[in-house]
């Protein structure tokens, strides 16, 4: 995916105001419109032109983009980082699928993003949406966090600023990847709305350093060693406010997927915890522990290799 500098396209600062912005979106639009222009590229060029003033020329858009820095060149391969959005605050106003026709892969990947976390997809007038990432623990403990927002404003000098709130938050217990909490009456007034809308946090999770969500269950994967693997274990695996012992069954291989139900997130039904097998074998650094390698491959006569070279 090529990165798009939408101010090198309408030829403008990055802290342009926004009627400058205004004025070199109306100069280009005059230039290159396939109605008047006698440009050979007016067609492509006027495909540029929007598509940068379809940003720019959105605060809430321009804010977004502004995020992701001034760092890479046009045409350079550009792939954004991860949940770079979170922490926004939208009203949701946005593009319909026709109207968003013709732009670049770019916009799609950037703003398609944001829209199906909620920030430019409309719910009811006065709604508000943002990202927010949470621990995976907090699923399990359902505890209040001090959550902060950041939500872009034109000031008086048509200058892009971003204005920032704290809540407090109440996270449901069993919450998962994807689902929102609403928070009632926290979005804007609308004039000629007699209640204002609500906030609509999509909840997303960091990374956890021994657990992967999936729904409403948990991935992870357990290290054995190889007597356990081969004799069987019940191997101790902690979750978040709580320890599952997990039995490993003798002849486990390396790669085998098993399931101990109801031990995912907390939700209901509750989801289930799988885990994959990794054998981990000790080191030979002592005498004793390489005598007890050789008797063992001279006693079982292993060979790891022989279905490979079979092809099986």
């Amino acid at each position: 995916m090529e990165f798009k500098d939408y101010y090198q396209t309408l030829g403008v600062a990055r802290d342009a105001p926004a009627d400058e912005v205004k004025r070199a979106y109306r100069k280009l639009a005059r230039k290159y419109h396939p109605d008047v222009s006698k440009e050979k590229d007016a067609s492509e060029r006027m495909k540029e032109v929007n598509e940068a003033w379809a940003v720019l020329g959105d605060p809430e858009k321009r804010a977004a983009y502004d995020k992701l820095g001034s760092g890479p060149q046009p045409g350079q391969d550009f792939r954004p980082p991860p949940d770079w959005d979170q922490g926004f605050e939208y009203s949701g106003r946005g593009f319909s699928p026709e109207e968003a026709a013709g732009f670049s892969d770019f916009f799609s990947e950037i703003f398609g993003r944001t829209g199906r976390a909620g920030g430019f997809s409309r719910a009811h007038a006065g709604d508000h949406h943002a990202r927010v990432l949470l621990d995976l623990e907090d699923s399990f403990t359902g505890p209040t966090r001090q959550i902060s927002l950041q939500a872009p404003k034109v000031d008086g000098e048509g200058r892009l600023t971003l204005e920032t709130r704290t809540l407090n938050v109440k996270i449901p217990k069993g919450i998962r990847e994807g689902q929102l909490i609403r928070l009632a009456g926290q979005g804007a007034a609308l004039r000629g709305e007699r209640n204002p809308g609500d906030l609509l946090l999509e909840v997303g999770f960091r990374p956890h350093p021994r657990l992967v969500p999936a729904g409403r269950d948990l991935h992870t994967t357990i290290p054995v060693a190889p007597w356990e693997a081969a004799l069987g274990a019940v191997v101790p695996v902690e979750l978040p406010g709580s320890t599952v012992n997990v039995r490993i069954p003798p002849g486990a291989e390396p790669g085998r997927q098993l399931r101990v139900r109801g031990k995912g997130f907390p939700s209901d039904p509750p989801g289930d915890l799988y885990f994959d097998i990794r054998i981990v074998a000790p080191p030979a650094e002592t005498d004793r522990a390489k005598e007890l390698y050789e008797g063992l491959r001279n006693e079982t006569g292993f060979d790891p290799r022989k279905e490979w070279r079979q092809g099986t």
